[in-house]
């Protein structure tokens, strides 16, 4: 099943729309552990998102995902605004000039996003972070295309994954980030990050369902 520049657009304008659904639950999370924004701050930013898809309607998958990169970037306050710009300007660069996507381009693109993550946030597995998310997803997504599996299924996949990484975080201590400073007190609490990303994932992997 081929991915059109007009799915990636649909799939940041449900993105967006998920995002604002969650925005107050997302802030609950990073009140525990954080500076009580993430939600608030993601939303911002998806927002922003959605006043630059107009001017990049016309443009290739590539361009379309750096062009939300950037308006993360500019818009988001806070860890999350490099981080997840980052994430999304390097999986453009991953997939520049193309109009259609495979399921092998989901690859790239969640692969070059969690590199961009890391690059930026310098957070390994088991840190407590949205790393912690999209690691399980990208080496599911991996396994899967190993074994033959198409694009919905390689994204639902990745979405149950990114799920079961998310709830992994609940017993850890944070190394990154605000939550860092708290220590023990740390341990016990889902990361905002974390769920953010599953969040998203899991909008791809629903968005995929209804266009086959």
């Amino acid at each position: 099943m081929a991915i059109t520049t007009v799915d990636v657009l649909n799939c940041l304008r449900q993105m967006a729309d998920v995002i604002h659904e969650n925005k107050e639950y997302l802030t609950d999370l990073d009140s525990a552990i954080g500076d009580a924004d993430h939600g608030i701050n993601m939303d911002r930013g998806f927002q922003a998102i959605l006043k630059k898809l107009p001017s990049v309607e016309d443009k290739d998958a590539g361009t379309i995902l750096k062009t939300a990169g950037m308006a993360l970037v500019s818009s988001v306050g806070g860890a999350a605004g490099p981080l997840y710009g980052t994430a999304f300007m390097q999986a453009g660069m991953a997939i520049a000039g193309k109009y259609e996507l495979e399921a092998e381009d989901l690859l790239a693109i969640l692969d070059a996003a969690l590199k961009g993550v890391i690059m930026r946030g310098r957070a390994n597995l088991a840190d407590k972070t949205m790393v912690d998310a999209i690691t399980p997803a990208v080496n599911v997504i991996r396994e899967a295309l190993g074994n033959g599996a198409g694009t919905v299924e390689v994204l639902e996949q990745a979405a149950a994954a990114a799920k079961k990484g998310m709830k992994d975080t609940i017993p850890m201590l944070a190394k990154k980030g605000r939550a860092s400073y708290l220590g023990e007190r740390s341990i016990g609490h889902q990361d905002p990050g974390a769920t953010s990303s599953y969040l998203l994932i899991n909008t791809m992997a629903e968005m995929a369902r209804v266009k086959e």
